[in-house]
């Protein structure tokens, strides 16, 4: 009979503890220190309207933009998943036909991991360079200059490898003026 009321003790206190004390903890210092994170790291174009999270890709489609790498969600984050395809994948091999068909090359012929992965490396940009340009009459100079600018580290320096935002750089190509 002890055993069963030690167990019961137990259990309320890690509840307590489990499931509503650290998820309060968590929120707070979640809010204090993080609360642009929290709020789904928005970004807004020019009018201030909210365009996206820096943290899940976007299909777009227009010449005149840089491309994130395909989705095998269709960019949808309630559904975040990869297509499972392996390399011995009929599917797979008609797919990456089609986008190297399209002009696709390198990373940007296969979906990534979640789906939502909003950036692409900053070779793939520059793969993206000749088409950007030429949609939008700049030099390929400029272009180049504004992948160099929203081109980020390796994270805390050591980790992963460099990348870009497609959203962030695409909205920054949007306010630049001839």
């Amino acid at each position: 009979m002890k055993t069963i009321f030690v167990s019961i003790k137990l259990l309320l206190v890690m509840t307590i503890l489990t499931g509503i004390i650290y998820p309060l903890v968590s929120t707070v210092i979640g809010s204090v220190f993080f609360s642009r994170q929290m709020q789904g790291s928005f970004l807004r174009n020019e009018k201030g309207e909210v365009v996206g999270s820096e943290w899940i890709a976007q299909s777009f489609k227009e010449p005149k933009y840089f491309w994130p790498r395909p989705s095998a969600n269709s960019y949808d984050p309630q559904s975040s998943g990869g297509s499972n395809l392996g390399p011995t994948s009929q599917t797979l091999v008609e797919q990456v036909h089609l986008r190297r068909q399209s002009g696709l090359e390198g990373e940007l012929l296969f979906a990534s991991a979640s789906g939502l992965d909003p950036h692409i490396s900053p070779s793939s940009a520059i793969l993206q360079l000749d088409r950007v340009a030429q949609a939008r009459g700049w030099s390929q100079e400029k272009v180049r200059v504004m992948i160099g600018k929203f081109t980020e580290g390796r994270q805390w320096g050591f980790l992963g490898e460099p990348r870009v935002n497609v959203l962030k750089l695409n909205l920054a190509l949007d306010l630049v003026r001839n």
